[in-house]
């Protein structure tokens, strides 16, 4: 063509974008660009726009957004929404919200909403993505209704908060209007029913889906491994792997992870060594970072450390694999590998304060005390202050937090009358109390034991019960989340406290669930 014009040159581009090559469509625009008889037009920011959210590439984005605002075509509502979705997808959340608020009277519709609900979503702003989501259905002014994108992205927004409730008023969105066999919809509704601790509700979802993918599948032996179900975890890799559905590396990531945290220690292993042969899945990092959790768990720590060893991964992917051998150091005892794995995620800068705490109380449980005591001053001097513990129950539309010894809130009275009562409860079953298991883990130094047991009974995992307890309806299931792993005397406590009170109770912590029944829990010490 002598003369390409807009339409040919956008068509181009928008070519390259459909065939999945986004860098090729920037270089076309950068081609039209220098043809100054040739100027874009709407269709043609909206698809340059595509280009850059594929790429993530803020930086040509903002200077071709600065063109788009002197071309004057902004109000265009296809030109805004595809913006809206770039920054979005480039993180730059702060400018999304810009580009939507200035979207008010101009043309708003179902799409910018969606993209902007997604945008926080996507980047752990869950509350944002919920309220936004509240104030899309309150808008009387559109006749638009949620869509299966959108729906999903509100679904995501719930799980990674543990909002089980706002999760449940969103599948009835969904039922209203008709999505429940929307593929993306229903896998998003598993997900959140098992993130938010309702395994129950998650598997009735799973049994509705017509046509399962890998994608149902994983979710759902995820979500049974997390909830210490290991073997009905493998059960359901079977079933899948019988239906002819193909596994990913997720897939058997979550099959190891099952088997990590239900101590099928032979099981794992096997899949790790025949992952290749029999499924086609190259083994990564995460994999064999699962197994050496696996291995430590068990207790077959210098496996674990051997294995590690042979790893070579940095950054984000080798603090999981140390942080892995140095919990499972810390477990039993093993102050040779606390020490080694901690000093690797210090000199990597990764997880720099948990490794100086576990070294330290290592130390201190060998009997290191100016060791230990060096150490912490050293936390001091660098500004390294240990994660504060927090929990929080959902209670109808509310949220509660509670942290490790904060009587602040207004019904603090009521709760530590609450725990003492407890308390007394659970030592005429014989509850031991919390001394001997603070020792071993060394958590307190110079601490007596009366103090000891004060300390620990104001975990922040206590308080949460015990303000869920005096709330919720005789009966019902008490739901709690943790930032943190779960202490191993609170989980004691927790099972003989759910056959005292005749209550479930579903803990999530860092790792997995608990799910604490009639004096037991579904992990079976295990964890």
């Amino acid at each position: 063509m002598p003369e390409p014009n807009v339409v040919s040159w956008t068509s181009v581009i928008s070519g390259f974008n459909d065939t999945g090559q986004p860098q090729t469509a920037l270089s076309m625009f950068q081609q039209m660009h220098e043809d100054e008889y040739v100027a874009p037009n709407e269709f043609t920011f909206a698809s340059v726009f595509k280009a850059c959210s594929a790429l993530a590439e803020s930086r040509i984005g903002k200077s071709i957004h600065a063109r788009l605002e002197m071309s004057g075509r902004r109000s265009n509502t296809v030109v805004s929404s595809s913006l809206l979705d770039m920054y979005g997808k480039c993180n730059d959340v702060e400018t999304a919200r810009r580009v939507f608020d200035s979207m008010i009277g101009c043309g708003r519709n179902v799409v910018s909403w969606t993209s902007m609900i997604t945008a926080y979503a996507q980047n752990a702003r869950g509350h944002e993505a919920i309220e936004l989501f509240r104030t899309f259905n309150a808008d009387t002014t559109t006749l638009d209704r949620p869509n299966q994108f959108m729906l999903a992205s509100v679904i995501s927004a719930c799980s990674s908060l543990g909002r089980l409730q706002w999760g449940k008023v969103a599948h009835g969105v969904v039922t209203h209007g008709g999505y429940e066999t929307n593929h993306v919809v229903a896998t998003s509704l598993l997900d959140m029913y098992a993130k938010c601790g309702s395994l129950s509700c998650a598997e009735k979802i799973f049994l509705t889906i017509c046509r399962h993918s890998v994608i149902s599948y994983t979710s759902m032996i995820m979500a049974k491994a997390k909830h210490g179900l290991g073997e009905a975890a493998l059960q359901l890799f079977d079933e899948m792997v019988a239906k002819r559905i193909r596994p990913n590396y997720v897939t058997l990531l979550a099959v190891l992870h099952a088997c990590s945290h239900s101590g099928l220690v032979t099981e794992g292993l096997g899949y790790l060594n025949s992952m290749v042969e029999k499924y086609g899945v190259v083994p990564d990092p995460r994999h064999y970072t699962c197994v050496v959790d696996m291995l430590g768990r068990f207790g077959r720590v210098d496996e674990a450390y051997a294995l590690a060893k042979t790893i070579e991964v940095g950054g984000e992917q080798g603090a999981l694999l140390w942080g892995a051998l140095l919990s499972a150091g810390r477990l039993h005892g093993r102050v040779d590998i606390v020490g080694e794995a901690s000093k690797r995620l210090i000199e990597s800068n990764q997880q720099v304060t948990s490794a100086y705490v576990a070294l330290s109380n290592a130390y201190a449980v060998a009997g290191g005390w100016e060791d230990s005591e060096s150490l912490r001053l050293e936390m001091r001097r660098g500004g390294n202050v240990k994660e504060r513990a927090c929990s929080w129950i959902e209670i109808k539309d509310s949220v509660y937090a509670f942290h490790a010894g904060d009587l602040s809130c207004d019904e603090s009275g009521e709760i530590v009358r609450f725990i003492k009562d407890l308390e007394k409860r659970m030592k005429e079953r014989g509850h031991r109390g919390s001394s001997s298991m603070i020792t071993s883990s060394s958590v307190f130094v110079d601490v007596d034991e009366e103090a000891k047991e004060e300390i620990v009974s104001l975990h922040c995992e206590r308080l949460a019960l015990a303000f869920g307890l005096i709330h919720l309806p005789e009966g019902s299931t008490i739901r709690i989340m943790n930032n943190l792993r779960m202490c191993r005397d609170c989980h004691e406590a927790f099972k003989l406290i759910s056959g005292i009170v005749e209550r479930e109770i579903v803990v999530r912590d860092v790792n997995r669930f608990h799910c604490f029944k009639d004096g037991s829990c579904t992990c079976r010490d295990f964890w």
